[in-house]
């Protein structure tokens, strides 16, 4: 149960962009369709959930035994940046419609704020391996569920009548603090 609390806590009430407020540049830039959304999400949980788990054994196995512990941030860095590149010639291999769709974005999980801030928050709030795993799942999936509704409606939002000045990132902008107003009701359930 405790898991689950976690679980919850992490993908809806702590979300890491409507709550945390970080990767809020992916959110921006690549919402514009549902379909590069989700693909993004989906390298994001990718990424999130090996890193997590790549970075918590390495502080606990390596950096920590060997009195090493504050190269915590270049070691996570590099195994980011690693996974990345992984995901991006995976995804270019693979899929090279969704490669180029992501653009500019998909290079920049490397600097997606909330990868790195999954991998030290897990080691700040002293999760054992299995709740760095549910972090490192929740996490990125939270991620996804935000990312994809916000592109939904940001695809209404093109067919809807807005007004000049609001067209684009400034409607963009009041949708994400109205998201972000709901999801801060839920505080204090878990």
């Amino acid at each position: 149960m405790e898991l689950f609390a976690l679980f919850i806590s992490l993908l809806l009430i702590n979300n890491v962009v409507l709550s945390k407020f970080l990767a809020v540049c992916p959110l921006l830039g690549v919402s514009k369709n549902s379909k590069n959304a989700l693909s993004m999400g989906i390298a994001v949980t990718f990424v999130i959930f090996v890193a997590a788990v790549i970075t918590w054994l390495l502080y606990y196995y390596v950096l920590v035994p060997l009195n090493i512990a504050y190269m915590d941030l270049i070691t996570f860095i590099l195994v980011i940046a690693s996974l990345v590149q992984f995901v991006e010639m995976f995804l270019k291999k693979t899929s090279p419609a969704i490669y180029k769709a992501m653009g500019v974005y998909l290079p920049l999980i490397t600097t997606n704020c909330a990868v790195l801030g999954v991998a030290l928050d897990n080691i700040t709030a002293g999760y054992n391996f299995v709740e760095a795993m549910v972090a490192g799942l929740a996490v990125p999936l939270g991620f996804t569920l935000v990312i994809y509704i916000f592109a939904t409606i940001r695809e209404r939002l093109e067919l809807a009548t807005t007004p000049e000045g609001f067209k684009g990132v400034p409607i963009a902008l009041i949708t994400a603090a109205i998201m972000a107003c709901a999801i801060n009701g839920l505080t204090g359930l878990v």
